[in-house]
């Protein structure tokens, strides 16, 4: 599963594939799930409602420079 852009994302489980809304939506319900403390949970959801309607990049990307 992987998120792609707003209400955009890819899935495989076995032979099936989805994309679209309903892998979102798949993604955005089965994510917490793995995550470890409640805590966690609740502030990763308090994070990506916030994003949803304010319209902030989601993505954190860490990237290797090489050094100067």
């Amino acid at each position: 599963m992987a998120t792609i852009g707003r209400t955009k994302a890819v899935a495989q489980v076995g032979r099936l594939r989805i994309s679209g809304v309903l892998a979102w939506l798949a993604w955005l319900s089965l994510h917490p799930v793995f995550l470890i403390a409640f805590r966690n949970k609740v502030a990763a959801m308090v994070d990506w409602i916030y994003s949803y309607f304010a319209y902030q990049r989601g993505a954190r990307i860490i990237m290797n420079e090489p050094p100067r």
